[in-house]
């Protein structure tokens, strides 16, 4: 295969496209390589010494361009295998995310704000202490004076 130099000159016309043909594929050189090689066989002798040489090069990257397959084939059976696992995941997401019961979690909520709602708060707890105490007092000074019958004797004058 020629080996084609880029020019150094500049377009008469700068308005000029350039147009790149695409490459050739593989198939498409080792088609080419196998034509070259045929005119080659029935020109002279020496030559067909060479063709086994070629055929044997030929052979082998057919036989690397059959293992880079069947690594793809694999890799996609791969990257199959985890889409199926991951569309799997995202359903069962999915179904557990449709099943919750948001109805219910909103009754237990309002049932658990009642509770805290119904506890006493502070002003009911420091005037429940203090009827508490004045209650203790009173009822002990009431003892003191009458005393318990049978246990303690009136201590306070009356």
């Amino acid at each position: 295969m020629n080996k084609i130099e880029p020019t150094v000159a500049t377009p008469t016309t700068p308005t000029e496209a350039v147009i790149v043909p695409p490459a050739p594929s593989m198939a498409e050189i080792a088609a080419a390589r196998a034509t070259e090689a045929k005119p080659a066989e029935t020109k002279t002798e020496p030559a067909a010494a060479s063709d086994p040489r070629k055929l044997d090069q030929l052979s082998r990257i057919e036989e690397k361009t059959a293992r880079i397959e069947e690594k793809f084939a694999r890799y996609e059976a791969v990257l199959t295998r985890a889409e199926a696992s991951l569309e799997r995941s995202a359903q069962k997401v999915d179904l557990a995310a449709g099943t919750m019961d948001f109805a219910g979690l909103r009754e237990e909520l309002s049932a658990l704000r009642q509770r805290v709602n119904s506890t006493p708060r502070f002003g009911a707890l420091l005037l429940a202490g203090i009827v508490t105490a004045v209650l203790t007092v009173v009822l002990t000074v009431i003892v003191l004076k009458s005393g318990v019958p049978g246990v303690l004797p009136p201590i306070l004058p009356r």
